[in-house]
């Protein structure tokens, strides 16, 4: 798309994506930078487990406790700026001459967060040597290598934790796993299973098991039983960013734009959420479209200029679906699956190369690895007939 804001304007916006990405050091302690989105309950308990970290340098088990909370409220709200005080709060535990299996475990989930799985891995391996009964470490490890789609390893990895962890903790793990590899259905049934046994589990597990239960809905091709777990999410009330996106993504699936404009309206600082809101925006030929539009190049190219490759999926999305320009998206898609296996990052690249009238040799290994692993979703199935000769 071509749109109709300034050339000013749009070098403003690039301008200030750019600046934010650079370090700036504050003349006076005082000096308010930003005011974070943290409010209430979590703000309060940020403060005093920054006092008591504070209060007691020496303290690893007080200060790895404030890691983890940034972490979690990073992931709550999509803001990475919460795994940037996380990291350099970790610094320095992982200075010392064998650092703990705790502190390798956080560092690898912010590699994990950068999509450096490698590096993850690495840590996780190092952590579970010195720790074999750490669960955190094999939770960590089975996400990593289902989103890899290496599923065999993911359930693996996740077995332990039938030992190590809460019981829907486990079932959740391992039934995504399954349901990813050829056992849609068995997977389906058993962690519904679960979730019915889990009346006491924690908010987060339960929002984790029921957000899983609708992306196999989705899969399976029942959006009646996927919206029922979807809102069962949000009854909730945890706010939790990956269940936004993906509920958007099942918005715009079903043609629900105006529900996915209410739901997105006020998530525009997360890029992720503005990229669902402005297509959504644009199938309703809404005004707020172009201004969000010309945002979203400037922010992906400030990430490109910032070598960060962790948005590449979504950006291949923006190219083909927001800008139509799908041989940038293709390349883009193609640079994805390289890093990540998951069914969105098999979409987005059968999309493209498909809206380029590229060949079956392009999405090949794509198109062997979902047929190998017995990967079932209906969103793909017609995508796979085209690469097979039919419709």
């Amino acid at each position: 798309m071509k749109y109709l804001l300034t050339t000013l304007c749009m070098l403003g916006l690039a301008t200030a994506n750019i600046a934010a990405s650079q370090p700036y050091r504050p003349q006076q302690d005082k000096e308010v930078l930003e005011t974070l989105p943290a409010q209430g309950k979590a703000w309060l308990e940020i403060r005093g487990l920054r006092a008591a970290a504070a209060a007691a340098p020496n303290d690893m088990p007080a200060a790895l406790q404030l890691v983890k909370r940034y972490i979690e409220l990073g992931r709550a709200e999509s803001d990475p700026r919460y795994y940037g005080y996380a990291e350099a709060l970790l610094s320095p535990w992982l200075k010392t001459e064998r650092p703990s299996a705790e502190a390798l475990t956080l560092r690898a989930t912010l590699f994990q967060n950068r999509h450096e799985f490698p590096a993850a891995l690495e840590n996780l391996n190092a952590a579970l040597a010195q720790q074999p009964r750490l669960p955190q470490a094999w939770l960590t490890r089975a996400l990593i290598q289902e989103v890899q789609g290496n599923y065999a390893a993911a359930l693996n990895s996740c077995r332990p934790l039938l030992k190590l962890a809460a019981p829907l903790t486990a079932q959740v793990c391992i039934n995504s796993a399954l349901s990813l590899s050829g056992q849609i259905d068995a997977a389906y049934a058993q962690l519904k299973q679960a979730v019915e046994l889990a009346a006491t589990a924690p908010v987060t597990d339960k929002q984790w098991a029921l957000i899983t239960l609708a992306e196999i809905a989705e899969r399976k091709g029942d959006p009646a039983a996927a919206e029922q777990y979807y809102q069962q999410s949000f009854g909730l009330a945890q706010r939790n960013g990956y269940l936004l996106a993906t509920y958007a993504d099942f918005l715009l699936d079903q043609h629900r734009y105006a529900e996915a404009v209410q739901l997105l309206q006020n998530e525009i600082r997360v890029d992720g959420l503005l990229l669902r809101l402005t297509v959504a925006e644009q199938q309703l030929n809404l005004a707020s479209a172009i201004a969000h539009a010309e945002a979203l190049t400037a922010r992906f190219a400030a990430s490109r200029q910032r070598g960060d490759t962790v948005h590449q999926g979504d950006e291949a999305r923006f190219l083909l679906h927001v800008l139509h320009q799908p041989a940038p998206a293709l390349d883009l898609a193609l640079a994805n699956w390289s890093v990540q296996h998951e069914p969105r990052d098999a979409r987005i690249l059968l999309e493209a190369a498909l809206a380029v009238g590229n060949s079956r040799q392009t999405v090949q290994p794509a198109l062997a690895f979902l047929a190998q692993a017995g990967v079932q979703d209906v969103r793909l199935q017609a995508l796979i007939a085209h690469y097979k000769g039919g419709v």
